[in-house]
């Protein structure tokens, strides 16, 4: 009996020391598994040509990086358990070529030589010219070999993940996504020829990298011509030899098709002025006026840069965006509704102003509010209403305005206005109506910014080519068409009940399920869903604060 209580005994103790040293583990840690993919980790991928982790060591004792991309190096030779990711017994494989390749392209289009390697290009030559000759010579293979993993890590920390390391820095407060490089790096290297391995960035990313190439090309051959006229508007019928200029500067960017070398303002020039104003975001009136002439002699440097610092903060956004959801963009004034992935429709809007700019993230819309009280920002009450009331509370009256203590109303002639200079210890709210701020309806997405998109009773700024008139929320041009829009699959409100409601002042919350998400961006160049490449002027200046970040201005 007492043997079997001590081989208990010593079982617990065995048992207890292997739990303790179990949780003792709390040093680094492996980040994933071993052979992670199994569509890319198959016994055919596997080389004859080995290193180890002395190799590797020994080349970063000579040779300098950060730690992370040391790290990166690291783990995926680990992973691969120290298999040539780059050789095999043939030689040098395909994605080596490839991913050279790849360099070269990147310093052509961004003009950045940060990747170029005169050593890592001698060896690449060698390799590729004499295979079985340069496959003799362990060194050089194994130099070659880590020369392009560290390099392909930097690079993808770079030209993925993005330069600017804390966006919150800029204003932009829409979460971002780690990308995993590994695996990236595990895909390219098992490709064979022909076959394309997906770059983890957004389509707008590759459309907008796409302008860019062309735009260099224009730089390269010498720029965009500048416009000199001393005419203050350029019209259909004109004759003025700064046409010569516009209609080159036009046909180097795709807006004007022909090669048309006359002095004369034509029917062609029209549509061709109009189209590059609509690129702009101008009313495209087919004539040339003083804000016409001004983006027309925008230097091609201006607009590479401004391509390179909008393709910086779409490395930012999302790889994969969901299906359906809105997105504002704010330099735009424009809303955009997709469904299953397409654009389906736009809308006009205005934003805030400079002085209370509307915020950049991501929310999800959950509720749409007819008739909706508009409870004023304290910021709005300082600076606005409280110099009113010191006057008189008629103004409260005019607005349809009314003051609360708590939950309770109360009549604001008993309070003393003048004893208040900044705080003021009281809410205050519009009552619904035609006259109401928010106008007939608002859509709520929970947010810490308190912004949203709500009707207006001033449709006038709609027309305006500059929308920048809030407070920070974001007014709609056709409230009612989101509303039914958004409640199309409802079918307890559709557009008669909503009608209803709506000749009434009683506010009513409608939940929409499943919640609707809404994207709040900020992009001074894209390309549209036409395939042309749009520009807009920094309205907030987050252009010029993204710059330092990215080119040291």
């Amino acid at each position: 009996m007492l043997k079997i209580r001590n081989a208990v005994v010593f079982l617990g103790l065995v048992l207890l020391v292997i739990v303790s040293l179990g949780g003792c583990k709390k040093g680094k840690k492996f980040r994933r598994g071993a052979l992670q993919d199994s569509t890319v980790y198959s016994t055919k991928n596997f080389t004859d040509i080995l290193l180890d982790s002395s190799v590797v060591n020994a080349f970063f004792s000579g040779f300098a990086v950060k730690d992370t991309i040391r790290e990166e190096v690291n783990e995926f030779y680990a992973r691969r358990n120290y298999q040539s990711a780059w050789f095999s017994k043939k030689g040098m494989n395909h994605a080596a070529l490839n991913f050279h390749n790849q360099l070269k392209n990147y310093a052509y289009d961004f003009a950045d030589t940060s990747f170029q390697n005169h050593e890592l290009d001698m060896l690449i030559d060698d390799a590729e010219n004499d295979e079985k000759g340069f496959l003799s010579r362990t060194k050089d293979v194994q130099r070659l070999e880590l020369l392009m993993t560290t390099t392909f890590f930097e690079y993808a920390e770079k030209v993925y993940g993005g330069i600017a390391k804390n966006p919150l820095d800029l204003e932009w407060f829409i979460p971002r996504k780690k990308k995993d490089y590994q695996l990236l790096l595990d895909s390219l290297v098992s490709v064979n020829k022909g076959e394309h391995v997906k770059e983890p960035v957004n389509e707008y990313y590759i459309r907008l990298k796409d302008k860019l190439r062309i735009y260099r090309n224009i730089e390269r051959q010498g720029g965009l011509p500048r416009i000199v006229t001393n005419k203050n508007l350029l019209v259909k019928g004109n004759i003025d030899s700064s046409l010569l200029a516009v209609k080159q500067s036009l046909y180097l960017t795709g807006d004007f098709s022909i090669k048309d070398t006359s002095r004369i303002f034509t029917d062609s020039l029209v549509n061709a002025v109009a189209s590059f104003q609509q690129r702009m975001g101008l009313k495209a009136t087919g004539k040339i006026d003083a804000p016409t002439l001004k983006e027309l002699n925008r230097p091609i440097e201006y607009r590479i840069r401004q391509i390179m610092l909008n393709m910086e903060r779409l490395r930012w956004v999302p790889v994969e965006l969901e299906k359906n959801h809105l997105l504002v963009n704010i330099p735009e004034y424009m809303l955009h509704v997709f469904e299953n992935g397409k654009q389906v429709w736009t809308m006009n809007v205005v934003v805030g102003k400079t002085a209370s700019q509307t915020s950049i993230f991501k929310g999800n819309m959950s509720q749409i509010v007819l008739n909706p009280y508009w409870n004023i920002p304290q910021s709005i009450v300082r600076n606005e209403i409280l110099p009113q009331l010191k006057r008189g509370t008629s103004y409260l009256t005019r607005n349809n305005m009314e003051v609360l203590s708590g939950n309770k109303v109360i009549d604001p002639s008993s309070v003393n206005w003048n004893s208040f200079t900044k705080s003021v210890p009281y809410a205050f709210r519009q009552k619904p109506g035609r006259s109401n701020s928010l106008g007939k309806m608002k859509f709520l997405f929970p947010n810490s910014f308190n912004i949203y998109l709500h009707d207006t009773p001033s449709k006038g700024l709609f027309g305006a080519s500059n929308r920048a008139f809030s407070h920070g929320c974001i007014r709609l041009s056709d409230p009612k068409k989101l509303a039914l829009y958004l409640l199309r699959s409802n079918a307890e409100w559709n557009e008669t009940k909503v009608d209803e409601v709506l000749k009434t002042d009683k506010e009513t919350g409608i939940k929409l399920k499943p919640p609707m998400p809404v994207y709040i961006v900020y992009f001074t160049a894209w390309v549209d869903t036409a395939g042309k490449i749009n520009f807009r002027n920094d309205l907030y200046g987050l252009d010029e604060k993204l710059a330092g970040e990215i080119f040291g201005e």
